[in-house]
């Protein structure tokens, strides 16, 4: 029977947390967080549609509603895509521009106010912080635990070829 040693505890806890990673759950949940983050936006628009149709900014010369409609399949169809994992580095691109927009348009109604004096508790962030995430995302892209990794390692197999070339890619 081995007996306790509190030193070799503290050393099996310590490679147990620092030691391991985690990376594709970690992509996994940050997929998820950004994507449930965005499209709650997209249904608050759909329920509130009518009320904002004419109140919402139009953006690319596009009018208020054309533009509300767009932001909403943004939102909740790139949402999804990116939280199964299909298409994730392409399906960052509609929210990442339109985040870019969005950040413009939040800035652009404080002319008289210098945009560094923005309160944390302003809009102005919100862009920002997805704008982050999107870019990190499109960085490491979806992980092992997504319909992209599945996909590519069907047509790996189909082609009679190594996992090796994915674990390259």
């Amino acid at each position: 029977m081995k007996r306790f040693s509190l030193s070799r505890f503290i050393k099996s806890l310590y490679f147990r947390t620092t030691g391991y990673s985690y990376t594709n759950l970690g992509r996994l949940f940050l997929r998820f967080f950004v994507g449930i983050m965005l499209m709650q936006f997209g249904i608050r628009q759909i329920a509130r549609f009518y009320d904002t149709q004419h109140v919402f900014p139009s953006v690319f010369g596009m009018d208020s509603e054309t533009s509300l409609i767009i932001m909403i399949c943004i939102e909740v169809i790139c949402s999804l895509f990116i939280m199964v994992g299909f298409l994730t580095r392409l399906m960052i691109i509609p929210p990442f521009v339109a985040m870019i927009a969005a950040e413009y348009h939040l800035l652009h109604n404080y002319v008289d106010k210098a945009s560094y004096l923005l309160d944390w508790q302003q809009q102005g962030y919100l862009p920002i912080m997805f704008l982050g995430i999107y870019f990190f995302l499109i960085l490491v892209g979806p992980g092992k635990i997504s319909v992209d990794y599945f996909l590519s390692l069907h047509i790996i197999h189909t082609e009679n070829k190594s996992e090796a070339e994915l674990e390259e890619v």
